[in-house]
Formats: structure tokens, sequence, C-alpha cells
């Protein structure tokens, strides 16, 4: 070949090079840096939702984007009357998120208000790879501050639709995967978001007001076309979003919508409602969200469940914490077992369990050993308690035995609404399931006994209610129940998940999509 022919196989080969280079830039960068883009297309406004259950009005929320200079404040606030355990409770939230003007967070503050106080949780980055966070719950609990690793630049929930609508016109079918921080459950994660639908809503801005029904009412509708975002996390959004990232229309909880109205009738109509009666001080069953929720099933047994047998049907269980050895999965039938006698002997003294261990398998235990955010084992008052349960006894199955009975002695037996910490619960003497399992993993922590949180379904009285409830370290990971008083726990108890509220959310999949059939209960 001639050197005018290498020459022009060169400039072919760098202009390859070149074209791949600049597709690599424009098309397979990653989302995060394509939203850099985005923050210059923020429009600043307010917008105002109802928050709806069943066709009833229950609330009000807010989202406000304010812009400046420097950066972007997103606000957004929700307030609800919700039908829990017979009664109402009211619960707020309100997230102010501060972010560059390229949707990067500078820092957060979140404050959720319910029955056992408040939870207060603040965010701010250290340079792109470090998150100073300060938790607490409750207002004499001593704040929980912890510097967490991020994968770089992250995203609160909150802000996510923003970040997916202005990241690149919305296109069906289109998948997005986004760095979002948990600032509750204090971890990074990535979240793959799926546009799967688009569609037209009619949506208004404007109001008046009706003096014959004492209403507000909607005036001068607009057309607004909307995109559907499915999350990969149950905990992260669903719903619609427009061109600008406003959220049209929003899934919570399983049972709460959020629809876009004007301030008076998402407001003022919420609290005439509230004045004429419209919500109660009672809920019946049929509007109780514990109760709606609920998984109904063809058997009815109202002793302890030594074995139990169900089909699963409706959900993709993968990802889900099925297999145990108390629980075995093949293909959708579950087999629950309560733990015999033999899984009830321990092999191991407390204080003795890591010694022999090597470096790296001795930090995994020591997670299960060791405070984290809302479980407070290094509290004074915990340890205090946790050492006077446990005597001088070094048997891990009698303390285990000795921590359940005197958390389903002394703590109260009532529905709750709220984000519980040991500490709290430990002044309160009174909650649910999780203010049980909480207080219960606190404590056997503070005693050296390895425990966990576990989450799932348990089966009473021909339902399947949410539960969660505690699993200790005995030679095997035993499930016990401090709010039932179950050492060990029946087999009515199935374990869907392990670890704390973020893990937990991934139970929001499962409502209104789980199907079960009871096959055999013994």
């Amino acid at each position: 070949m001639t050197r005018r022919g290498w020459l022009a196989v060169a400039v072919m080969m760098l202009w390859v090079v070149g074209l791949g280079l600049l597709m690599r830039r424009e098309f397979l960068r990653p989302d995060s840096e394509r939203f850099a883009e985005a923050g210059l297309r923020v429009v600043p406004g307010a917008t105002f939702f109802g928050v709806m259950r069943e066709g009833a009005h229950i609330g009000f929320a807010s989202s406000t984007i304010d812009t400046m200079p420097t950066g972007i404040r997103v606000v957004d606030y929700l307030v609800a009357d919700l039908p829990v355990g017979g009664r109402i409770h009211r619960a707020s939230a309100r997230t102010t998120v501060e972010l560059t003007r390229g949707l990067r967070l500078r820092e957060f503050h979140v404050q959720l208000e319910a029955e056992q106080g408040p939870v207060v949780a603040s965010g701010r980055m250290e340079g792109d790879s470090t998150m100073a966070v300060v938790l607490r719950s409750g207002t004499n609990t001593k704040p929980d501050t912890q510097r967490i690793r991020v994968p770089g630049p992250v995203l609160l929930p909150n802000v996510v639709p923003l970040a997916v609508a202005l990241g690149e016109w919305p296109e069906v079918g289109r998948t997005i995967t986004l760095p979002v921080f948990d600032p509750i459950g204090m971890a990074a994660k990535q979240v793959t978001l799926r546009i799967d639908a688009e569609s037209l809503f009619v949506v208004t801005d404007s109001s008046i007001f009706d003096p014959r029904s004492r209403r507000w009412r909607v005036a001068r509708p607009d057309t607004v076309r909307a995109w559907h975002l499915t999350s990969s996390d149950a905990s992260q959004f669903n719903g619609w979003v427009d061109a600008h990232g406003l959220v049209v229309r929003a899934t919570h909880l399983g049972t709460l919508t959020l629809d876009r109205l004007p301030y008076e009738v998402a407001f003022e109509n919420w609290r005439a409602e509230k004045r004429d009666g419209g919500v109660g001080a009672t809920v019946a069953a049929d509007d109780d969200i514990l109760e709606s929720t609920a998984i109904a099933a063809e058997v009815r047994v109202r002793r302890a469940v030594e074995s139990l047998d169900l089909r699963l049907r409706g959900v993709d269980l993968a990802g889900f914490d099925l297999s145990s050895p108390r629980q075995s999965l093949r293909g959708d039938t579950l087999r629950v077992r309560r733990e015999t006698e033999a899984l009830l002997t321990p092999a191991y003294q407390l204080g003795s369990l890591t010694r022999q261990m090597p470096p790296e398998q001795r930090v995994v235990w020591q997670q299960v050993l060791r405070a984290e955010p809302l479980i407070e084992t290094m509290d004074p008052d915990v340890r205090a308690l946790a050492t006077r349960i446990r005597g001088g006894v070094r048997d891990p199955r009698e303390v285990a035995e000795r921590i359940n009975r005197w958390v389903y002695d002394s703590l109260a037996k009532r529905i709750t609404f709220g984000i519980p910490s040991a500490r709290a619960v430990l002044e309160a003497r009174a909650g649910d399931c999780n203010e049980h399992t909480q207080l219960y993993v606190a404590l056997a922590r503070a005693a050296s006994l390895p425990a966990r949180v576990a989450a799932g379904l348990v089966y009473l009285n021909g339902k399947f209610y949410y539960h969660a409830w505690p699993e200790v370290y005995l030679g095997n990971w035993v499930a016990v129940d401090p709010t039932l008083g179950q050492f060990p726990a029946d087999a009515a108890h199935l374990r869907f998940v392990v670890g704390g509220l973020g893990r937990q959310a991934e139970l929001l999949r499962l409502i209104g999509n789980l199907d079960i059939d009871v096959l055999s209960a013994r």
C-alpha cells in the first residue's frame, strides 16, 4: 500500500475513533451527567395536590421550586389523616433539598411528624463522595451523626421526577438509572426507572367558590401531556410526570394518590371536610389501611401454627429474602416450618462468637452486633436494661428468651404511626410490631446477642397482615416475636425481607398485587 493509502487509512481510523468517542460522550454517558444540563431548564413555581384514598380527600400536599443564580431549592410538604388501626392518625412530612444548578445535591432536611414524635434527618455533601448525615428520632434523644460514603453525586427521592423529565425528552420504553440517597435508611442505591406509558391529563390551576356546596371547584381546565414512571424500588417514585418534571398524579404507600389540583380545592376543601365531620375519630374496617391492605385467605387458624404451605402469585419474588432454615421456596410454593428444638441449641456462648473468626468474617458479624440509625445499642439506658435482663447468663437462647419476655410484658400493644427508635420506645413503653422489634434488636445487641430485623406477613384469623419481628442467631437465625409473645415465632410468619426501613420499603411491591393460597396449615 502506498504512503497516501496508509495516510487515508489512518485518517479514516481517527475519524471512526473520534465518532465513537462522540457517541460515547453524547449517547452512552451516565444519566447523572446528562442531568447536569437539565438544571438550566428548571422552571420555578408551586404545585398543589389533594391526598386521596379510595375517593376520600384525606390530606394536602405541595411542591415548590425556587431557582437562584447559584442553585435550586425544592420544598415538598404532605399532611394527611390516615385511617390505621381503627382510628385516625395525623402524619406530615416536609423535605427541603438544596441543589446546584446542575441538580447536584448540596444539602437536605427531612422532618416527619407522627404520634411517636418527630424524626429529623439532615445531610450535607462533603466533596463528591462523602455525606455528613444527622438523624434524630423524638425530642429528647441524642442525634446520631454519621459520615456516609456515596457513589459520587446523588439525588433525593423527591427530585427524581424532575431529573428524569428534564434530562432528555421522555420516550416510552426508555429506562434511566440514578444514584438515589434514602435519608431515613441512610444509604445510597442505584434506582432504575422506566417510562412505560404516555397519556393526556386534564388539570386545572384555578378555582372558584361554590356558595351552595360551600366548596371550591376547579375552573379553566387545561390539557397536559404526561409520562408514567415506574421504579425498580417500590419506595421510590411511581406516578405521572409532565415535560417540566412536575407531578400530575402519584401513588404512595400503595393506597394513597396525589392528584394535582388548585390550592383552594386541594387545601380548603380538605379543611372543610374535616370541619364538617368528613373525617371522624374512628374508622370502619373497610376504610382502615391496616385491614384493606391485608390479604384474605380461605383457611382460618386461631392457634399457633407449626407448619404452613402456601402458593404465592401475582408478584415477581426475585430479590426477596424468602430462603432460610425455616422457609423454602420451590417455584411459587412457600413452605414454612417452625424451628425445632435442635435449631434452638446454640453452639457458642455470648461474647465468644467472633473471637476465633478471621477478620473479614468478623466484620460481617459485627454489623448485627453494633448500633445503627434508630437502633441505639450504645444508649446508656438501653445498655443498662440489657445488662439487667441478661444478668450473668452467657447462654444465647436463655438471654434471647428473657428479652422476648421482657419486651412482650413491658410494652403496651397499641397501633402507632411513625418511625420508631429503640430509645424512644423505651421511654414510651408502647407500640406495635415495629416498636417491639426495634427495642428487642437494640437490647439483644447490647447483650452481645446478634439480632436483626425481619419483615413480611403474619397469618392471623384468616388474613395476612404486614408485620415485623426480630431474628436472633443461635447457631442458625431464629425468628422470635415479642409483639405476640412467641419464642420461637410460629410458622405463620412469612419473611420477605431482612433489614431496616430502606429494605422494608420493598414490601410495598406486595400491596394489591400478591395473591396467597393456603395449601395446608397445621
